[in-house]
């Protein structure tokens, strides 16, 4: 498995997710990288992220499902893009454009999440990362995620 994650490489305007941002303290700070052909994202959740005592908060996964399908289509088209994480190019950024998230268990708070996507091009701008997420090889949630290339409305006046 590869061990440099996409999110190390966003620009510094746009590393503020809570999600994903290295940026912000608060956050999450998902991680996602390459596994073959797939995308990989782990994240062992904190006291927090709890629904009711020994269960994860379905919100936390499906912020899991939505940083790791933004940042599998980030890596997707810095590879089309003739890149690597690390050769000094800025990684792309994406944004949601529609998230679907199916519940298939309850998740045990405590065990590590295993978000493992495939990545399938719609347009040059816009990817669906199908998701699955584990937890003790339990598959606890599936996903969809509409990624699109971010906009320039979202990009800060220079």
């Amino acid at each position: 498995m590869e061990t440099k994650a996409i999110q190390d490489i966003y620009p510094e305007d746009y590393a503020w997710c809570y999600g994903c941002g290295r940026r912000n303290e608060t956050g999450l700070h998902l991680k996602t990288v390459w596994d073959g052909e797939k995308t990989v994202t782990t994240y062992t959740p904190r006291e927090e992220h709890i629904a009711i005592p020994g269960f994860v908060y379905g919100g936390l996964l499906a912020s899991l499902i939505d940083c790791h399908g933004t940042g599998s289509a980030s890596m997707t088209l810095h590879k089309k893009n003739g890149h690597v994480i690390g050769d000094g190019a800025q990684a792309p950024r994406f944004v949601t454009a529609s998230l679907k998230v199916d519940f298939m268990k309850p998740t045990s708070h405590g065990a590590e999440l295993k978000a493992i996507g495939v990545v399938e091009e719609l347009h040059p701008k816009k990817f669906k990362v199908i998701t699955e997420v584990y937890a003790d090889e339990v598959c606890c949630a599936k996903g969809e995620v509409i990624a699109a290339v971010m906009p320039d409305a979202f990009k800060p006046n220079r």
